[in-house]
């Protein structure tokens, strides 16, 4: 309670925790705020009969805001969507221009920032226009009209609307980060997720108590869960430490360097990053298949997308192991890290600097970043299919409790370092995360 207290005493760390908090409590309020003209009801209805399937796990991944089909809809779908296509086209280099605007330092990344954000804008466009006219035909398929007057201006000003709150959903997440702390994106999407927890306990104690459930069976959940989270931690948190010995040198009279110490690398390099990218990507053969969804290639598209099948595990599986490496790639360049250690004098015991170092740090980075990307696609897969195969009647998905434990562990890790800097206590002994020193063998 000590180091709660300790926060409130630093002004600066103070006005970022308020700024956070107020920013995401516009954002829950305006994700509550519904579009007008539409049937709450029969939208209610459609989703809660698509619990299971990829629209169903879209609506919980936006905390909500699309089974109310308010302005917040879109989320952050569309910037994330932008931000990975730059990435990728900035990877493999297909654009000259790019490649100069990354070599002008800081200026550069502005300009890209800015062209991340007119694509963001037209991709909020398609899909919120994909998304408008899905509800449309679905509704008039069968049960209760969704739209009750789909006209021309309807179209106009729900898509005009789902837009701005976009870019707004937008803006207001690069605020959060900018003056807040943490990652704004990645917190708007925890706010989202964490807004649905205490509903969900709710409805786990009432299905206890009309014996839905029995109790031994709703403490197993319980235990699952929390087994879940304590592995979570445990792989976020763990480093492999490679050992490395700096050679003395005299400068003037004094001798310096003969230390050793260790390069951490971690298990999981990309965080949520990876997972929110896979289940963004996966969003958008939904999109597409929404334009004309009563089409029969577009029912055979999202059958084979659906979240339970076997496909769409296997695809999402792939996205998360490919965006583990694609990170990795694109934050870590053993080239980098090898020529650095040999201009300060480091080295690998047992291998030569330059070249080699490069080849052994790229290894093991390699090595690592396979079973973290293999641990956290488990993790975001299995709790769903036994959630399937055993017809347990509460939603505890793998990949929002990847999301939750992944942005807290991130956010405790940079208010620790506030307090740090300031000559406070951190949240743990000697002010480090202990979870971060772990050692993963050789």
């Amino acid at each position: 309670m000590q180091q709660i207290a300790d926060i409130f005493k630093i002004q600066d760390l103070k006005k970022r925790i308020l700024f956070v908090l107020g920013a995401l409590a516009v954002y829950r309020l305006g994700a509550s705020i519904p579009i007008p003209g539409i049937n709450t009801a029969a939208l209610r209805s459609l989703f809660e009969s698509q619990k299971g399937s990829l629209l169903g796990f879209l609506d919980i991944f936006s905390g909500g805001a699309l089974g109310r089909f308010s302005i917040f809809s879109m989320g952050v779908m569309p910037y994330i969507n932008a931000s990975i296509i730059m990435s990728l086209v900035q990877g493999a280099h297909i654009f000259p221009v790019l490649d100069r605007l990354q070599k002008e330092g800081e200026s550069g990344r502005k300009k890209i920032v800015q062209f991340t954000r007119i694509f963001t804008l037209f991709l909020a466009a398609f899909q919120s226009m994909g998304l408008t006219i899905a509800l449309t035909k679905m509704g008039a398929n069968g049960g209760p009209s969704i739209v009750t007057n789909p006209t021309f201006g309807f179209y106009f000003v729900t898509v005009l609307t789902l837009v701005t709150g976009t870019i707004f959903v937008m803006w207001l997440g690069e605020q959060i980060t900018e003056r807040g702390i943490g990652n704004g994106i990645s917190l708007i999407i925890f706010a989202g997720i964490v807004d649905r927890m205490p509903a969900a306990v709710m409805d786990m104690i009432k299905l206890i108590q009309i014996d839905e459930i029995s109790l031994l069976s709703g403490l197993l959940i319980v235990a699952m869960v929390l087994l879940i989270v304590g592995f979570v931690i445990w792989v976020e948190t763990a480093q492999r430490k490679i050992p490395v010995q700096y050679a003395q040198r005299m400068v003037g009279r004094k001798m310096y360097g003969g230390a050793s110490t260790f390069l951490p690398l971690k298990v999981d390099q990309s965080g949520v990053i990876a997972v929110i990218f896979a289940v963004s990507l996966l969003s958008v053969p939904y999109t597409i298949g929404s334009f004309n969804p009563t089409a029969p290639w577009a029912q055979k598209l999202m059958s084979l997308m659906n979240h339970s099948s076997i496909l769409y595990q296997l695809t999402y599986v792939l996205l998360i192991v490919f965006f583990c490496y694609f990170y990795n790639s694109v934050s870590i360049n053993p080239k980098d890290l090898a020529e650095n250690m040999k201009k300060w004098g480091g080295f690998i015991p047992g291998i030569r600097p330059g070249e080699p170092t490069a080849t052994h740090i790229e290894w093991v980075l390699n090595r690592i970043t396979l079973g973290g990307a293999l641990f956290v696609s488990m993790i975001a897969v299995l709790p769903d299919y036994l959630r399937a195969k055993f017809n347990v009647p509460f939603y505890f998905g793998g990949t929002s409790l990847l999301i939750v434990v992944g942005v807290a562990l991130d956010t405790i890790a940079q208010t620790e370092a506030h307090l740090v800097m300031r000559n406070y206590e951190g949240f743990y002994k000697n002010s480090k995360i202990k979870g971060r020193w772990f050692n993963v063998g050789q």
